[in-house]
């Protein structure tokens, strides 16, 4: 015997999500180019985390990105291939590192993020600052639900 319909907002939710999802894809597939030309787009997440909460293991860059330990080695060798990113050893744990960008790192990330921001207040420029507001606070909430 099947369950009960899905509530139709949920559906909704749903396919707006799949929408978003696959416009995001493609859009951190252009920023990631935009960095640099060979960076994959899956990296560029870590760029993103390590500009907003510095330097960090790689198990906490994985975790907060939710991979595993060989795909954030595996990036994280490219990005430092690519003058990106560097490591470090951790001075609390002398067989630990810790990823930082470097100097091209930061500059190349925050001329895409500045290119990015632009294009979102262009195309919601239509909007107002409190749905702004509401639609940032909402996605936190979706996020911050997501994680824990």
């Amino acid at each position: 015997m099947p369950g009960p319909l899905p509530e139709l907002e949920f559906l909704a939710l749903e396919r707006e999500l799949t929408v978003f999802l696959r416009r995001a894809r493609a859009s951190s597939g252009e920023m990631a180019r935009e960095v640099h030309p060979e960076l994959e787009s899956a990296a560029y997440g870590l760029l993103v985390r390590l500009e907003e909460a510095g330097q960090q293991r790689a198990t906490e860059l994985a975790a907060y990105i939710g991979i595993g330990k060989a795909t954030i080695s595996r990036q994280l060798r490219a990005l430092e291939t690519l003058g990106l990113v560097a490591r470090e050893p951790d001075p609390a744990d002398g067989r630990a590192w810790l990823v930082h960008l470097t100097d091209e790192g930061r500059a190349r990330y925050r001329s895409v993020r500045a290119a990015r921001r632009a294009r979102y207040v262009s195309r919601l420029s239509g909007w107002d600052r409190d749905e702004v507001a509401e639609l940032a606070r909402l996605l936190h909430q979706l996020n911050a639900d997501a994680q824990g």
